[in-house]
């Protein structure tokens, strides 16, 4: 990247409000600034890496190197704008989320997933954002990204000072706790850096006590093998027989750990239709998820995360549910019969990946 924007072009305090005013023009919630050091976290990335508690996320350590300096990313790089975008929808209730994850005959779907793909949203706003930016100050290199290259965002972001690590790794911040999207423009201009948030978690360990996976091992230490985000998102193969259990109803992504934070209560709700919820998807059954064919699914997904697991994993996931919904003593036997038909039926067809799990579903001696 070459610009023809220098330190002295710009008056700085005038260009960091107009900056921020653009950021909410652009439907943003937080902007921050920090340099392309990252000191310390890439150390602790080959570290989580050489343990393989990435799993089956090969890309994390094919672009390892990458992660570790935005500058080899984007050559030329020498700031970092980061900016966050609230995503809980006015119609979210948190009790009735907790609710929903102690009926087993419910399916729960992480509430980040609901609504449009936020790569889309953010991906585009990014875009017009950088060129206003461009047209405000001169010839600007940039690039801009969301959770779509290899970029350590989440401690770009901490570092940036949008929030803290919490324990649970996520980043927070006292304005929109955890429930927020990060969005990145690397440029070639040396705006000025914004101060690092200080921690406010004290002593609370309310994220590890609640983790259905003891994925956080430790304060800000995850295991994605053990988490159900990635089991049910990520990780392309069975799922680990030790885990199915725990997983319980959760079909796409797991909230535990953010329902369960303090800071949370604080959460903003965006006012953004994209993420409003689609085809029920924060009160479906695992009954009407399972109805779906793959048409329905290619179909009610478009424009949805959800969409990039396929079919097959999405079968996957809600079969495991309801062979813990045939458990359960909070299970009505008239749903449990519903259940154990809707499975019979659908096993002779089943890809092999689905009818394993189909026949683990069946196989519980109280079945």
């Amino acid at each position: 990247m070459q610009s023809s924007a220098t330190p002295q072009s710009f008056d700085e305090s005038n260009l960091r409000d107009w900056l921020g005013e653009q950021a909410r023009g652009f439907g943003f919630d937080g902007l921050r600034i920090t340099d392309t050091q990252l000191g310390p976290a890439s150390e602790r990335l080959q570290e989580w890496l050489a343990e393989g508690r990435h799993g089956k996320m090969e890309y994390m350590q094919r672009h390892a190197v990458l992660r570790s300096d935005p500058q080899l990313l984007v050559p030329g790089t020498v700031r970092v704008i980061c900016v966050s975008m609230n995503y809980l929808s006015p119609q979210i209730d948190f009790e009735h989320e907790w609710r929903q994850i102690k009926d087993p005959a419910q399916a729960v779907v992480s509430m980040y997933a609901r609504g449009r793909d936020y790569h889309k949203v953010l991906r585009n706003r990014l875009q017009e954002f950088a060129k206003a930016i461009e047209e405000h100050i001169g010839t600007l290199g940039y690039r801009v990204f969301t959770d779509s290259a290899p970029l350590m965002e989440v401690e770009l972001a901490r570092k940036a000072g949008l929030g803290w690590r919490g324990k649970h790794t996520l980043l927070l911040n006292r304005e929109s706790g955890s429930t927020f999207f990060l969005g990145e423009i690397l440029v070639d201009v040396p705006l000025p850096i914004d101060q690092e948030e200080e921690s406010h978690c004290g002593t609370c360990r309310s994220c590890i006590d609640v983790c259905p996976t003891q994925a956080i091992t430790a304060p800000y230490q995850l295991d994605a093998r053990k988490c159900i985000s990635y089991l049910t998102i990520e990780n392309p193969d069975a799922i680990p027989v030790e885990f199915r259990r725990a997983m319980g109803n959760r079909v796409y992504g797991c909230d535990d750990c953010q329902l369960v934070c303090p800071w949370n209560k604080f959460a903003k709700r965006s006012e953004l239709p994209d993420f409003a919820e689609r085809h029920g998807l924060g009160s479906a059954s695992l009954l009407q998820l399972w109805s779906w064919t793959e048409e329905n699914f290619e179909r009610r997904h478009e424009g949805s995360a959800i969409r990039r697991i396929g079919y097959t994993r999405w079968r996957r996931n809600l079969a495991v549910a309801m062979g813990n919904a045939l458990l359960s003593d909070g299970t009505s036997e008239l749903d449990k019969g519903l259940i154990r038909a809707a499975l019979l039926s659908a096993l002779p067809s089943s890809a092999p990946l689905v009818a394993e799990h189909i026949g683990w579903a069946l196989s519980s001696p109280t079945n």
